[in-house]
């Protein structure tokens, strides 16, 4: 079972913190989303493997926008 993790916010991604086949935890930081001036920690929604990695640093992404799925 997949699990989606996407934007919460219109933001630009500052930093991804995973790669692909990295075993994450639940709450593990996946990447960092810069919004309104502050740096918002993405957080891993689930425990399970890197499955895809949708952006990179530097890309500006939308509200619900996929960023990483985990499996």
């Amino acid at each position: 079972m997949s699990v989606e993790v996407k934007a919460p916010m219109p933001g630009k991604i500052l930093e991804v913190l995973v790669k692909v086949g990295d075993q994450v935890k639940e709450d593990d930081e996946l990447l960092m989303l810069e919004a309104m001036k502050m740096e918002n920690p993405i957080y891993a929604p689930a425990d399970g493997t890197v499955k895809d990695i949708k952006v990179k640093a530097s890309d500006s992404v939308e509200t619900d926008q996929l960023l990483v799925v985990i499996e």
